[in-house]
């Protein structure tokens, strides 16, 4: 078995492409969306559609980037922890 890092470096290690929400309402809440989805769809029509899901992706990139600062931030912080908890006290 591979260490973390080995995995890691071996591109193996992909949380972001396992990671499922276990909360109760999360799959529920999916088929909702794509639900609804299909209905703007069908109201606003393809081309209206386009323009909304093109402003859509926008925000999910933005959101996307927000996430993973707040990731390394996250795990910056929890690698001080191991650091400080680990040093000799001062």
């Amino acid at each position: 078995m591979r260490t973390i890092l080995e995995a890691l470096y071996h591109g193996q290690l992909q949380p972001n492409m396992t990671i499922v929400p276990s909360h109760p309402e999360y799959l529920s809440a999916c088929k909702q969306v794509t639900a609804e989805t299909q209905q703007w769809r069908e109201r606003l029509g393809e081309e209206v559609f386009r323009a909304l899901e093109e402003y859509l992706d926008l925000y999910d990139s933005v959101n996307s980037m927000y996430v993973e600062a707040a990731f390394h931030h996250g795990f910056k912080l929890g690698a001080n922890l191991l650091i400080e908890t680990m040093s000799p006290r001062q």
